[in-house]
């Protein structure tokens, strides 16, 4: 906090307290002694409010509260960057401290563990009972809000127990896209393909490229699609739209990958507006050791659904 703020801050807490302060003998000055008839002059419903002052305790109990708020600004923070006269303030005390300190207990007592799995081969990690369960709390907790609990994705986020890989399945090129995150760009070609041809272009990627058959009532120009996507698509997708992991770009032969549906209407969304994905760096958050047990979760993933499929 800068000195002005801390300055500004303190004194307009100081000047409330001492204008509470003013307030209350202020309006105890004019008060008649003891109880009265007299009333105020108002009533509500047949209810009148009598004219006596505020009993002495009630009088007290504010003198208290103010003693008390000066007493607390003193001894512990509160006025600007005061730290406050009680002694511990830069020892850990307060909650923030008090949250390092168990980050520094918990990183001593589980440090070690992620130290030795991270001089082991993610392959390795990937075999280990222990450090699964371990990298399923950390997929719980840093990764779930996104990909989901069954880690099996959602539209705009990828599924990571079947073997469609944007970026790549390799465990360091896992790990990598864990640690540094990832940013991909879709652009919108609706300006420059037209309606027509946007209908065109997605009509030839849903059915020549990912085989999958077209709605009944269909009206599209298979041909020109394809000459559209040649011109436009393969510097992302690759001639035969088997995609490039360098940039992102998914393999369009292989709709389970597609993360914003495989649909006709959906597939023209994409291509008319485009999309935008990002996935945040952990790096800053877990550190190498725990990303790479991480990491290795992520790929046992992947691998249990291609043994799965291969049954």
């Amino acid at each position: 906090m800068t000195t002005f703020w801390s300055w500004y801050i303190s004194l307009l807490t100081i000047f409330t307290l001492l204008a509470l302060v003013w307030l209350i003998f202020a309006t105890r000055k004019g008060e008649a002694k003891g109880t009265t008839d007299q009333t105020m002059g108002h009533s509500f419903d047949g209810i009148e409010e009598y004219d006596n002052p505020l009993p002495k305790w009630w009088f007290l109990l504010f003198i208290g509260t103010l003693i008390f708020a000066a007493g607390y600004l003193v001894v512990y923070p509160g006025l600007g960057n005061w730290k406050g006269v009680f002694p511990g303030y830069e020892d850990g005390w307060t909650q923030v401290k008090q949250w390092q300190r168990e980050v520094d207990k918990a990183e001593q007592q589980y440090g070690p563990i992620f130290a030795r799995y991270s001089a082991m081969p993610i392959e390795a990690v990937a075999q280990d009972p222990q450090a699964l369960k371990m990298g399923g709390r950390l997929f719980a907790t840093y990764c779930s809000i996104c990909h989901g609990s069954d880690a099996k994705g959602a539209v705009g986020f990828p599924n990571l127990t079947d073997s469609n890989w944007r970026w790549g399945g390799e465990p360091e090129t896992i790990k990598a896209s864990i640690l540094h995150g990832r940013v991909a760009a879709m652009p919108a070609w609706g300006e420059i393909l037209g309606d027509e041809g946007v209908k065109n272009v997605a009509a030839y990627v849903r059915q020549d490229l990912a085989g999958l058959k077209l709605p009944v009532d269909t009206k599209a120009d298979l041909a020109a699609g394809k000459a559209l996507f040649a011109s436009t698509c393969t510097a992302c997708h690759g001639a035969e739209g088997r995609g490039t992991a360098m940039m992102g770009a998914p393999d369009l032969t292989r709709p389970g990958g597609w993360i914003y549906g495989s649909g006709l209407t959906q597939l023209q969304q994409t291509i008319r507006y485009g999309r935008n994905g990002q996935m945040p760096a952990q790096q800053e958050y877990l550190g190498q050791d725990k990303v790479h047990v991480l990491a290795a979760y992520v790929y046992s993933l992947s691998q249990q659904g291609e043994q799965t499929a291969g049954k």
